[in-house]
This record gives C-alpha cells, structure tokens and sequence, in this order.
C-alpha cells in the first residue's frame, strides 16, 4: 500500500494556527504515510522512540536519512538529563536546524522528543507518530512539550507545534489493557467539554472527533491564557492522586474519578442538576473506569494537594460544569469541596 493510499484512507484533522497550522491524519497504518508529511527540505530526521515501542515491531520510514535514538519506557524519561543526551546525540551525529525530529510512542516520548526539537539549535522541526490512545487524543496534539523536575511534573517545556502528527490506530492493537484504559479516561472528558455524541461513533471516528475538538481549543487559545484550561476538566483531584501517588492508578483513570468529583462538586455548587451528574457516571462506567476514590485515600491530603495544581493562581481553581459550559470556578466554600470527596469514597 502506497504512503498516499494510508493518508487518502484516513481522517484528516486541521489544527488552524496560521504560519504553524499542521494536520493530524487518524486512521489504521497511517505511520507509513510519514514520508509524505515530511518538509521536502529536511535531509535526515533524529527517530526517538521507546524500547517497548521498538520491542512491538512498530517503526517507521521517513523517506531520507535517519538514525534511531532509543529510550527507556515510562514517564521517568522525561527529565533534562534525557533531553542534554539527545541534543549531544543530534550535535555528533551532525543533525542541523534544517532537519527534524520524529517522535514516535506515546505522550512521555513526544514530550520529550517535542522539547528537544524545541531547544535544539533553538527549535528545529517534529513529527508525532502518536501509538497510544492517550497520546492521539491528547500529548500529541497543541504543541504542549515539557519535562518533569522532582517538584513536579512538566516544570519546565515549551509551545512548539509540530509539522504534523500520525495517530496510527493500528498501533493500539499493541498496547497492554491498563494503557488502553488510561486513554479511556481522557476520552471520557471529551464527552463533556463540548457535549460530544461520541457514542454513536466507532473507535476511529472517535479519536478524530476528540482530536478536532481539542484543535478547536487550540486554535482559540494556543498559550493556554484562557479557554484552553477547560482541557483539564477533572484533573484537579486527577493530578492530586497522582501527586499523593500509592494507589497504582493510570493517568486516564485518575480523570475518570477527577470528573465524576468535578461533576459532585458543581452540583453541590448549584451548577448542575443531578442527572447530569448521572450523566458523568454513566459515561464513565460505560468506559469500564473506576468511578470513586481508591480505597485508603486520604480527602484532607487531596485538599492540600489541590493548592499545588498548576491553575492554582489565585486559590484552588476547579474547571466545573455548568450552565454556560466548563468553565473556571474559585472561591468554593470548602465544606463542598469537602463534602464531594466523601461523596465519592
């Protein structure tokens, strides 16, 4: 099957950005169409990938010279050692600021290989080839790179928007069950943040109607300055349980129970009605994601926690629904905030 035969077969998403407007292609085996969204001027392109995405037999051809640069698996890759060794690695090979960079895994490795294409000769160009389904509904799409400080995740990064992006469906047969479900718990939100009837779509058509909305948010607020933030409905409680740690939960599934707290707490804020928040349940135990707190969670360490997310600018900022939509809410009474955690123990 020729690159053109994938590419005309998939789904095409825009991302309108202007001068750094890109497309997202979404369909099975689209991965080899890379060949045809690489800028003809690039002469050799730096593939970073994963151990375990190489191990799966998943690889790519970008059509001129290129060497692979493999990582290690899992989130602890993305440090600035990691990124110090790679741009040493391009500088000996000779990679220049005419070339590129091809990321090839999932969110933690187009992090990185995002942010390294960002610094190096102060930005060259990226491509995502996105393999998980966090990643294509999520980390690859908006141009958010960065890496993780022992004080917290994604401290340091950069907006660089790629040149375009790959979610290669075929790519998910490949992934363990628990990944899957994490992507699961961001699809959830999407059902949310723009009341997408994503229930009467396939697998693919899904992806591609959650990665349109997120471009939809994008193109209206790249540099997160606003309407953006209501990407991160649910990740308030999300990020604390990941911060408290302990509870062995995904990313996704840590925002499956961040939306149904987010969809309790606006109902005891007079936001929504109770059905609605029916609505966030059933959503997400149609998903087959846990629904409540994990067992031995502590609410009054979660409640601190809440000071240390990044919306945390003046006072504890949740993204709630509402009647005019998601939408920032501060200044809640404490005893809701409180109350909504025992609601969902």
């Amino acid at each position: 099957m020729s690159a053109e035969t994938v590419l005309d077969g998939a789904i095409r998403v825009p991302v309108e950005l202007g001068e750094r407007a890109y497309d997202v292609w979404v369909g099975a085996g689209v991965r080899h169409g890379l060949a045809e969204v690489i800028p003809r001027e690039v002469k050799r392109v730096a593939v970073v990938t994963q151990a375990a995405v190489a191990d799966a037999g998943i690889t790519v051809d970008p059509g001129v010279e290129h060497r692979v640069f493999i990582t290690d698996n899992d989130e602890h890759i993305k440090k600035l050692g990691a990124v110090e060794e790679l741009c040493r690695e391009f500088a000996q090979w000779g990679l220049t600021r005419r070339d590129a960079v091809v990321a090839v895994g999932g969110g933690a490795v187009t992090d990185l290989g995002g942010f390294t294409a960002s610094v190096y000769h102060r930005g060259i160009r990226v491509v995502y080839v996105s393999t998980t389904l966090l990643g294509q509904i999520d980390a690859s799409v908006g141009g958010k790179t960065g890496v993780n400080l022992p004080e917290g995740k994604n401290l340091v990064g950069a907006f660089w928007q790629p040149s375009a992006v790959l979610c290669d469906t075929e790519t998910l047969d490949t992934l363990p069950v628990e990944e899957m479900r994490s992507g699961l718990g961001e699809m959830a939100k999407y059902h949310f943040i723009a009341d997408a009837d994503l229930g009467s779509l396939n697998l693919v058509e899904r992806i591609a109607r959650c990665v349109e909305i997120k471009a939809e948010v994008v193109a209206a607020d790249e540099r997160e300055s606003g309407r953006r933030a209501v990407l991160n409905y649910g990740h308030t409680l999300a990020h604390a349980l990941e911060a408290h740690g302990g509870y062995g939960l995904r990313h996704g599934e840590a925002v499956a129970i961040g939306l149904i707290y987010a969809a309790e707490l606006a109902h005891r804020a007079g936001r929504i009605d109770a059905p609605r928040v029916e609505e966030h349940r059933q959503v997400v135990g149609g998903y087959e994601l846990p629904t409540g707190l994990p067992a031995g969670a502590d609410p009054d360490a979660l409640v601190r926690l809440f000071s240390r997310d990044k919306k945390a600018v003046d006072g504890v900022t949740f993204m709630l629904d509402g009647p005019d939509g998601i939408q920032p809410v501060t200044g809640l009474d404490p005893a809701l905030i409180h109350e909504s955690l025992e609601a969902i123990r």
